[in-house]
């Protein structure tokens, strides 16, 4: 028994019900599953274009912890499976981590790393920007200022710091950075982009404050506040990923 003549059966089953694209997800211990299939398809000559479907090939996952390869598997084999994954560090860290690497690079994916709650976990890194831009925005509102992503910006010209400019240029890249990500299916650009994104953020929130008398100013940093958490909850929520408000 093989699965060739299954899979041809399954996907032209797809065909017929429409599914002009489809994209399907294997380990690269695969590859000549792609070339079967698809001369398979075209065998039957019921107007399949050549090359359908697509094929997105994984390299393989190595789990660690405290350096060493680990088995963390209650079954009898000697695999990892991602329910296994989401229970040792939950959804949102397995999810962002097996996105972040190139899917033809072999990704070591750290337990450690993944549970912890410092910088160097670029889930925590990036999900603590969100929170606190959400935590000074309700310590505004305990003083009175209100703001939403509908309301009229702040004068942007009053951002005139490097740091302003880096991040303004920054969230500038986000809809053309999205569209290559998807016509690339390569998610992983975005995971480095919130990654710096973030970083970028924590730099300026370290240095300069928001909470200050000159209201225009003021309101001009909210502006750009606003826009951060925006492109962080926005590229998050595309990962599957949640962007917590209160961390």
């Amino acid at each position: 028994y093989t699965y060739f003549l299954p899979d041809v059966a399954y996907h032209l089953d797809k065909w017929q019900r429409g599914f002009s694209t489809v994209i399907n997800e294997q380990g690269a211990d695969h590859h000549s599953t792609v070339t079967r299939v698809r001369a398979g398809l075209q065998a039957l000559n019921t107007g399949i274009p050549q090359g359908w479907p697509d094929y997105v090939l994984h390299q393989m996952v190595m789990v660690t912890r405290s350096g060493e390869e680990v088995k963390i598997s209650k079954r009898a084999g000697s695999y990892v499976t991602l329910r296994d994954l989401i229970d040792e560090v939950g959804r949102d860290a397995t999810r962002f981590f097996l996105a972040a690497r190139r899917v033809d690079s072999q990704l070591t994916f750290d337990i450690d790393l993944a549970r912890s709650q410092t910088n160097e976990n670029p889930v925590y890194y990036i999900q603590y920007a969100h929170a606190r831009i959400c935590s000074v925005l309700r310590k505004l509102a305990s003083e009175g200022v209100q703001r939403g992503l509908n309301e009229r910006a702040g004068d942007l010209s009053l951002l005139t710091l490097d740091e302003e400019k880096e991040l303004a240029n920054q969230l500038a890249k986000y809809p053309e950075l999205i569209a290559n990500s998807a016509v690339q299916r390569e998610p992983h650009h975005l995971t480095h982009y919130l990654r710096e994104l973030a970083g970028q953020f924590h730099t300026y929130y370290n240095a300069h404050k928001v909470l200050i008398d000159d209201t225009n100013l003021r309101d001009a940093r909210v502006s750009l506040y606003l826009a951060v958490r925006q492109v962080i909850a926005n590229g998050l929520d595309l990962l599957g990923v949640s962007a917590p408000e209160e961390m």
